[in-house]
């Protein structure tokens, strides 16, 4: 078992990040042929997510779906004023979990991975823990 942390900074409001390249060096770096990466975001206004990487618009018009799901006008009563944040990141999740292939993650033709910003810009860091098989 093998566990690291990758930092990362984000550079707007809200943003998909895609993270895949920095898991896969830290696979690399591992050694580690074959098993589970679990990566977790210990952040309660961000996320992570497995979605299309190949066409940017995909990010775009999910973020445009999540701001008409959670309007940020809406008057919440949180008092950090950052209620949407804490709620999509419940719609995303904390975690993802990939497959490791022969020094590989295991993702569909266009799958990414991506760390889902809220609350941004701001300074991040996500946790990765690779299972052997």
């Amino acid at each position: 078992m093998k566990s690291d942390s990758i930092n990362l900074s984000t550079n707007s409001k809200m943003e998909f990040v895609d993270i895949s390249s920095m898991i896969q060096k830290h696979i690399s770096k591992s050694g580690i042929m074959n098993g589970v990466c679990h990566i977790y975001n210990p952040h309660t206004t961000a996320g992570l997510t497995i979605n299309e990487g190949a066409d940017p618009a995909v990010q775009d018009d999910i973020i445009s779906a999540f701001k008409k799901i959670v309007p940020f006008d809406h008057p919440y009563r949180h008092q950090e004023g950052n209620s949407p944040a804490h709620i999509l990141t419940t719609l995303t999740g904390s975690s993802v979990n990939v497959f490791i292939e022969n020094g590989s993650l295991k993702l569909g033709t266009w799958q990414r991975i991506f760390f889902t910003e809220y609350d941004g810009p701001r300074s991040r860091k996500i946790w990765c823990k690779i299972i052997t098989d």
